[in-house]
């Protein structure tokens, strides 16, 4: 029941920092696996995969410096590919000089982040007691256009989405966009590299962590049995929430064991995995699920509501990596920093699609968790 996990520490991601103008520059060393995905999926050389991991992982690392310099006038942050470096958002000039001293690029925006997340955070609780309608896919806040962005079904129409919009425009400015309707990536029984709930349904491991592993809640609720790839006994969801959040804690034992690793499926190398720092807007990330193995794309934004058909969950990162059913559950790391688990999103990896997933840091703390790290 202990599954062998190849690590070649040498030819997975590894960091070293040092300090550099304030602002701590993390040089990335991807395996070449890693690379070839990035090439694959965002149409870059191997070149240009290596920097941009480079001055992803110094983004990463710079952003909470850069968002305490700016102060009341933070108005969001997000990363630029074009001038590789972190962007942050002002909304009064003078923050601008200390913004770039803490190692980013500043841009005037027209509404603080902490305004705009209030005005998403309305919305949110609106939705409490009048649901938003299913022709709704989600809705978001973000500081690039200064509104909360509102996406609806392709021709979706009727009172019931002119009565949320409507509810929506008094929180304030309001974008509304067109988006494929979201859907968990759960699944029946199939073959791959599963775990698996009640006999019937199949998710992918999050991440491990000590006593077990984080996943997506709506694979299984509390108490519910797993079973690993093997069929053998791994333990139960010692946590579980969905809808509202979609993430689980479940408790193993039974000889299973964790270890630092996101499984590369042969298409890059396993994975190492070493802290959880939060990836910006903009930035590129991988997911490793079970059916669909490894795929990459961008980080599209942070703190969305996806409104799925059995109900809203709130603070999830939107991303354009496909994803399929039994994908749920399963990794979104960036370099070697982990993101999230795989929650749910639209089409798949033959024609593509958008993935939502639930930051890791989130679940870590609401259930008092920590990473099994290299």
């Amino acid at each position: 029941m202990r599954r062998r996990i190849a690590l070649a520490v040498g030819g997975a991601a590894v960091l070293t920092a040092s300090l550099i103008s304030a602002a701590l520059a993390p040089i990335a060393q991807a395996s070449p696996g890693l690379i070839a995905a990035m090439q694959r999926d965002l149409g870059l050389t191997a070149a240009q995969a290596s920097t941009r991991l480079t001055q992803e992982m110094t983004a990463s690392r710079v952003l909470p410096g850069a968002q305490q310099a700016a102060g009341a006038a933070f108005g969001g942050a997000w990363f630029d590919p074009a001038r590789g470096k972190l962007v942050v958002g002002v909304t009064d000039p003078a923050a601008a000089a200390a913004v770039r001293q803490a190692g980013a690029e500043p841009a005037a925006v027209a509404i603080s982040a902490a305004r705009l997340d209030a005005a998403k955070a309305e919305i949110d609780s609106s939705t409490k007691t009048r649901p938003a309608p299913a022709a709704v896919s989600g809705w978001r806040a973000d500081p690039r256009s200064g509104s909360v962005v509102v996406a609806v079904r392709p021709g979706a129409h009727g009172s019931d989405v002119d009565d949320f919009l409507a509810r929506a425009r008094k929180s304030g400015s309001v974008t509304v966009v067109t988006a494929a309707k979201a859907e968990p990536f759960a699944a029946g029984t199939v073959g791959g590299d599963p775990y698996y709930i009640n006999g019937n349904t199949r998710c992918s491991i999050g991440f491990s962590v000590h006593g077990g592993f984080v996943s997506a809640g709506h694979c299984g609720g509390n108490g519910s049995p797993v079973v690993g790839w093997d069929g053998s006994a791994m333990g139960s969801f010692a946590g579980s929430s969905f809808p509202g959040n979609d993430y689980a804690f479940i408790r193993i034992g039974n000889g299973w064991w964790t270890a630092p690793v996101v499984l590369g499926w042969g298409t890059v190398s396993d994975a190492l995995v070493r802290g959880s720092w939060v990836a910006p807007v903009g930035t590129s990330v991988c997911r490793s699920g079970s059916t669909t193995h490894w795929h990459c794309g961008t980080v599209l934004g942070h703190n969305e509501t996806v409104n799925y058909s059995q109900g809203a969950v709130h603070q999830m990162t939107r991303t354009n990596v496909c994803a399929e059913p039994g994908d749920s559950g399963g990794s979104f790391i960036t370099g070697d920093q982990a993101q999230g688990v795989t929650s749910g999103g639209w089409g798949n990896c033959g024609s593509g699609g958008e993935t939502w997933f639930q930051p890791v840091n989130e679940i870590l703390q609401t259930y008092g968790l920590s990473l099994v790290t290299a």
